[in-house]
């Protein structure tokens, strides 16, 4: 399959200036390398050889699908990253899922080159034992959409075939900024409307988003369309200062205010209308030279840390709430929760169901700030309790309103007092639920007044 790549390669170099191409003899020896590792504009058919060749060499961890086809055919390759031995992680959690493409722009390189270098790396440090990768494949899929617009690649255009620029071909505040060429519709064209399916069907519930461009070195989060802050503002500056202190001094900034007024981009879009946190980052716009042989992994090494950061890390871009305790006393009920997340939730309530899963109770919604422990105090004047019931949280796990919901038990270990101050006990599931207990009070009553009858 190499030699096919090289072949590839050959044509591809043809077309080049002699003073371009030329390089000394250790270079030659080393000629063709890895298509994107030696700087050549990889091409539509290279890309499609690498990845089936991934595939074919690393089933235990690359799953290899096409989303569907360019305006003109070609195939959109979505490259699946996760040790698929295993469905979940070893305590059973379903695994995270961290969502990248790259290539809206046909003539931005560099971004298209992260996105594969981002899939490589988790392949080869897979294959060499690296133990970060192995954390992460074990406990996240890692799904990879290298070039979207193989039209606009292969003849070196910012737009697909029919003109249309796909950073402003979705549908989130599609053509309300000042842009150009937008397309007839959102979604008009067949690249964005395969990305937008894939994201709706396979990935609804990524954990993160980030999409790879080329042109300014910076990484942007949503707003375009405004400059004010998104609902998850902590999110992103904490991101950003963690980033900044130890990994690199890339700028990070609200899309409007770091870049320009921007509608109908896939990061908005991700971000309003299926609720991720996502990012795009901008590789600088320093292309690279045809033919010469700086190594991608030199080139984009301070870039692929950052990548590295978000997805080792991907864990806590949402709302992780833990309830310590719980206390019912004087039709009040007050739990201390956690949240070791990095974002808040606005939209969050105590719930109370019966073996079954069907809810008896539920408390009004209520906010945890990321990062924080709380103590609320809930109005439980309406609370019935059965012998077999359990305690859940439902929640949102971050601010903006597109995020998902999820419900979660609530430890049967977390302390559950009942009563005042004064006459507090502790009950739990099982043996300390409250039938049981007034059940064996009831017992050792009975016992006692018949030990009082005999000793008569």
């Amino acid at each position: 399959m190499r030699v096919a790549v090289g072949l590839v390669l050959c044509l591809l170099l043809s077309g080049l200036p002699v003073a371009s191409a030329q390089s000394d003899s250790n270079e030659d020896t080393a000629w063709p390398g890895d298509p994107i590792d030696s700087h050549v504009h990889m091409t539509w058919a290279a890309l499609t050889l690498e990845v089936n060749e991934w595939a074919d060499n690393n089933p235990d961890i690359v799953d290899l699908v096409s989303v569907g086809e360019s305006e003109l055919g070609k195939s959109l390759w979505v490259v699946r990253l996760s040790d698929w031995s295993v469905e979940t992680k070893a305590n059973g959690n379903a695994k995270e899922i961290v969502y990248i493409d790259g290539g809206h722009h046909g003539n931005e390189y560099l971004g298209t080159s992260l996105a594969w270098l981002t899939a490589k790396w988790y392949i080869d440090g897979w294959a060499e034992g690296k133990q970060e990768v192995i954390d992460v494949l074990q406990n996240t899929e890692v799904h990879v959409l290298i070039m979207l617009n193989p039209d606009g690649n292969d003849i070196d255009t910012r737009w697909n075939i029919n003109q249309v620029d796909l950073n402003r071909n979705y549908d989130h505040y599609w053509n309300t900024c000042p842009t150009t060429q937008p397309g007839s519709s959102a979604f008009s064209e067949s690249e964005t409307a395969a990305n937008s399916a894939y994201m709706n069907t396979e990935v609804p519930d990524a954990d993160l988003y980030v999409t790879m461009h080329t042109g300014v070195w910076i990484m942007l989060y949503p707003w375009g369309k405004w400059p004010e802050q998104p609902a998850d503002w902590e999110l992103y500056h904490q991101i950003r200062e963690d980033v900044n202190n130890d990994i690199s001094s890339i700028p990070i900034q609200n899309a409007n205010q770091g870049l320009y007024p921007n509608c109908g981009t896939s990061r908005d879009y991700g971000y309003g209308v299926m609720g991720y946190p996502t990012f795009t980052f901008e590789t600088d716009d320093e292309q690279f030279v045809p033919g010469s042989v700086e190594n991608l992994n030199e080139r984009l090494a301070e870039e692929l840390d950052v990548m590295k950061y978000l997805i080792s890390n991907v864990w806590y871009w949402r709302a992780r709430l833990d309830v310590q305790s719980l206390e019912i006393s004087d039709d009040e009920i007050t739990i201390d929760v956690s949240n070791y997340g990095q974002a808040s939730t606005s939209n969050v309530s105590l719930r109370y169901v019966d073996v079954n899963g069907e809810q008896l109770w539920e408390s009004p919604f209520f906010a945890v700030n990321a990062t924080n422990s709380s103590m609320i105090a809930l109005d439980g004047k309406n609370l019935s309790m059965t012998d077999d019931g359990s305690w859940e949280l439902y929640y949102q796990v971050r601010v903006i309103e597109s995020s998902r919901w999820v419900t979660e038990p609530i430890n049967a270990s977390v302390p559950v007092i009942i009563g005042s101050e004064e006459d507090n006990f502790l009950i739990g599931y099982g043996l300390f639920n409250p039938v049981t207990m007034i059940a064996g009070f009831a017992a050792i009553a009975a016992l006692l007044q018949r030990e009082e009858s005999d000793e008569e």
